[in-house]
Order: C-alpha cells, then sequence, then structure tokens
C-alpha cells in the first residue's frame, strides 16, 4: 500500500512539474513580444488578452508623473495607427534589468528598464503574462512609463 502511494505521490509531483508553466517560458514570450513590437509585426496585437490593463505612465519634465490607464481594444487600435510613423523613424525599444517573478497559477510579471531608440533615458516596464489553458500565453496586464502620451484622454 505505502508503495502505491508513493508512486501516486511521484507522479502528482512530476504531473504538476511538467504542466506548470516556467519563468523561462514566460521570459521567451517577452522575447518574442519585443522583436514582434520592434519589427512592427501585426502578430502583435493577439499578444494582449481581450480585457488586459494597459498602464501608462506620463513622466513629467519636472519630474512628477500622471497614470492613465485604457482598455485592450483602444490601445490596440492607438497601436496600430502609431506603427506606421514608428517604422517610418524606425523606433525601436531596448529592454534591460529584465527580472521575472512568478505570480502563481501560471502567472509571471515582467519588469524591466525600457530605453526608446534615440533617447539615452530608461524608464520603468512591466508586463503581467499568462499561459492559458491552450497553452498560448497573453499580456494579462502592461505598464509602461513614457515621457510622451499618446493616450491623452484614456478611459
Amino acid at each position: 500500500m505505502r508503495k502505491i502511494l508513493f508512486t501516486l505521490l511521484v507522479f502528482c509531483i512530476t504531473a504538476g512539474t511538467v504542466f506548470a508553466a516556467t519563468s523561462q517560458e514566460a521570459l521567451n514570450f517577452f522575447n518574442k513580444y519585443v522583436n514582434a513590437a520592434n519589427s512592427y509585426n501585426p502578430v502583435i496585437t493577439t499578444m494582449y488578452s481581450p480585457n488586459a490593463k494597459i498602464i501608462r505612465q506620463i513622466v513629467k519634465p519636472d519630474g512628477s508623473v500622471v497614470t492613465r490607464e485604457t482598455n485592450t481594444q483602444r490601445y490596440i487600435s492607438e497601436m496600430r495607427k502609431g506603427q506606421a510613423v514608428a517604422k517610418i523613424r524606425q523606433y525601436k525599444n531596448y529592454y534591460t534589468n529584465i527580472t521575472v517573478t512568478s505570480l502563481g497559477n501560471n502567472t509571471f510579471k515582467i519588469s524591466s528598464l525600457r530605453r526608446p531608440s534615440g533617447e539615452s533615458y530608461k524608464l520603468k516596464a512591466y508586463m503581467v503574462v499568462k499561459e492559458q489553458p491552450n497553452g498560448k500565453w497573453v499580456i494579462t496586464e502592461e505598464m509602461m512609463q513614457t515621457k510622451v502620451q499618446m493616450l491623452i484622454n484614456a478611459k
């Protein structure tokens, strides 16, 4: 009887490990996101959950910060408009100090510093990503600081 229980326990632990998302998988998804964004690939719009929380923190010249939120639908619409100009300018974002923190339930927070192309400053950014039951990863929350705010009248 003990042998059966021990075997069952080992199986459950192994199965949980096999099916649980890892921080490396979350980081791989983040890297795919960065590549898609920097290459203006339209697939980026499919990387967001339909009800993702989109946050922009505008860093004013005096150092004060104003926070704006919007919904996924509006953000994707604005993103599509902005991609044309960004592509002409060859705008890219570079990320450093990337850390991945497990939030449990196949959900991870990826924090970083973002440097827009042509700039020397770095701004805080994070995204919360989650592996769906079908294996697809999606962004459920995104926060980026910016010095140029496009979503002026958000939410």
